[in-house]
């Protein structure tokens, strides 16, 4: 073959790729506003509630309803690649232009090649999004819903620190609060453990600032527990550093929402390696940890699913409202798969990476079955 002839198959194959890139964009497009417009009806009945009931300022409401839609995002944006490549097959089959161009010797493999390459591509915008933009956005909600309509700080709440003392037992450290513009926790509370979870020292402190990685307490009282049962007192030390077994980042990642579901990987990852979550919460964690990997690549098993559907649903003679509906089952069906899944995950953690992807796994060879029947009519 010429070079001649090799640069007239390239730009043949450009060609191709871009049709089927720009007939998806549109029903794409179409799906995106569909499945946000349906996701976002709950947030606006919360703006009235945040406004009637609360008292919230509508400038706060307004801003809370956009911070809180990059959340759903990691759901939307696979509806909606599922919907339009649905509605793309669906309209490339039924106005025969597959027949036409199996004709001019393209395979249907190579037609929906692009396709399934852009469910590729969003797998990894889907992941970004997840673990960069939705964070961010969660963190900016939390911050107005506490400090301008409830007017508390976003990390006023009871919080507690259990860190391994050497030559066995332990030390836990109770606060009220956490200040984070000072780095300081309030009203801090300290009991030390031995090995035989006996209690050997009790410290009582008004608060405890972070500095030169170090905690200090301040205004404390210590109480000592001797053996033969006297007490030892020392009330009123100015400053004593100690260490808490956290630093202030790791206390602000655990305490900030307490839900893995709107913490990033990295995130969940810090809390589950500072050992301070029960076992039911560390089962939890470890689940959403493998699943927000595997949920971003939804994106290109729905391709794959949809494509055959797709071609299904032309031969039926169906228009946008089958697409839709096909759209939804299939979610539908997606989303219980992995909900099932999840729980097994969560009862049997040693094994979620292999259960986060299971259900992704079953799709797939679902989906390649299916291709690989309308491929050969």
């Amino acid at each position: 073959m010429t070079w001649q002839q090799w640069a007239r198959c390239y730009l043949r194959l450009q060609i191709l790729d871009r049709y089927m890139l720009t007939e998806l964009a549109g029903p794409f497009g179409f799906g995106l506003a569909a499945f946000t417009l349906i996701f976002a009806a709950t947030q606006l009945l919360n703006i009235g509630r945040l406004v009637s009931s609360e008292h919230a300022p509508l400038w706060a409401a307004i801003e809370i309803f956009f911070w809180q839609l990059p959340a759903e995002m990691g759901l939307v944006l696979p509806m909606a690649l599922l919907l339009g490549t649905l509605l793309t097959i669906q309209r490339l089959s039924g106005e025969s232009e597959i027949t036409a161009l199996k004709a001019g010797g393209i395979s249907f493999m190579r037609m929906t090649a692009p396709l399934l390459a852009a469910g590729l591509v969003m797998s990894f915008v889907t992941f970004i999004v997840q673990e960069v933009v939705a964070p961010y956005a969660s963190d900016q909600t939390t911050q107005i819903e506490n400090t301008v309509i409830s007017h508390t700080s976003a990390f006023n709440r009871d919080l507690t620190v259990s860190a391994p003392l050497p030559g066995g037992g332990r030390q836990v450290t109770f606060a009220t609060a956490y200040e984070a513009h000072t780095q300081a926790l309030l009203h801090v509370t300290l009991i030390q453990y031995d090995k035989h979870n006996a209690a050997q020292q009790i410290v009582f402190a008004d608060r405890a600032d972070f500095s030169a990685a170090q905690w200090t307490l301040e205004n404390a009282s210590i109480y000592r527990f001797n053996p033969d049962g006297t007490v030892i007192a020392e009330p009123h030390i100015a400053t004593q550093q100690i260490a808490l077994g956290e630093d202030p980042s790791e206390i602000v990642r655990r305490i900030k929402q307490n839900d893995p579901e709107n913490m990033s990987r990295s995130e969940i990852r810090a809390i589950v390696a500072s050992g301070q979550l029960t076992s039911p919460e560390y089962n939890k964690y470890v689940t959403t940890y493998q699943e927000k990997l595997a949920q971003p690549f939804a994106c290109f098993v729905f391709v794959l699913i949809a494509i055959p559907f797709g071609m299904r649903a032309a031969r039926s003679g169906g228009g946008t409202s089958v697409g839709f509906g096909l759209a939804v089952a299939i979610v539908f069906v997606y989303y219980i798969v992995l909900t099932i899944f999840s729980y097994i995950s969560e009862a049997y953690v040693l094994l979620a990476p292999l259960w986060a992807w299971t259900p992704n796994i079953i799709f797939t060879i679902f989906g390649l079955a299916r291709l690989r029947r309308a491929a050969s009519v």
